[in-house]
């Protein structure tokens, strides 16, 4: 595995995630499992974050304590998918921005297509959290963080369900410097360009939609 890749390895996480890969999974328990497991990835993504000590005053006496300090943080959905797991990481991280960014995959090249783009005005002065189920191909990906960093952003990490090797290649190779954290890396992609064994398009479950 590449070094910028973290597997996040805890029991419960793999416990969602098989529920995430069954097919019988209905639309809202898939939902929330995504949030739930969103939340713990954020607890993850979060863990090097800079603090320093502030003055409190308990009910019993003045101390100092840690508070999260250095740049802001703005989490960034590449949608749809993506969607679903910021409401996870908004509840743990409640005074992030969010921005989106609108790809989709063109059915024959597999590219990522850009069709919409909003993020705070001040992106540049922010630790960026960029976030979307499905690292197959590595394209919308690469296309989003491509985006980020021509508008100056230059703290970003990238956080996914699954990963296939190829979409990890794609981002060692174009994005060296992101780090990657996910639950699990799955074996390949299929012909159609889905991660095997995966769970499906993530969209579609999230969603209802097919």
């Amino acid at each position: 595995m590449h070094p910028n890749v973290t597997e996040i390895d805890h029991p419960l996480m793999k416990h969602k995630l098989t529920i995430l890969r069954n097919a019988e999974t209905t639309t809202d328990n898939f939902r929330r499992v995504v949030r739930e497991i969103a939340a713990m990835m954020a607890y993850e993504v979060t863990r090097d974050l800079a603090t320093e000590l502030v003055p409190v005053t308990t009910p019993v006496a003045d101390c100092e304590a840690p508070v999260i300090s250095g740049k802001k943080l703005c989490l960034i959905a590449i949608m749809r998918a993506g969607n679903g797991m910021i409401d996870g990481m908004v509840e743990l991280l409640p005074g992030a921005r969010v921005g989106h960014i609108g790809l989709y995959r063109d059915p024959e090249t597999l590219e990522a297509v850009e069709y919409y783009y909003k993020v705070p005005s001040d992106i540049d002065e922010r630790q960026v959290i960029l976030v979307d189920p499905m690292l197959a191909t590595g394209n919308s990906a690469s296309a989003a963080l491509s985006r980020l960093k021509e508008d100056g952003v230059s703290s970003i990490k990238f956080v996914c369900l699954l990963a296939a090797p190829e979409g990890l290649e794609t981002l060692a190779r174009e994005h060296p410097d992101v780090p990657i954290l996910t639950a699990a890396v799955d074996s390949h992609l299929n012909e159609h360009g889905y991660i095997v064994p995966g769970l499906g398009d993530a969209g579609d479950r999230l969603f209802g939609t097919r």
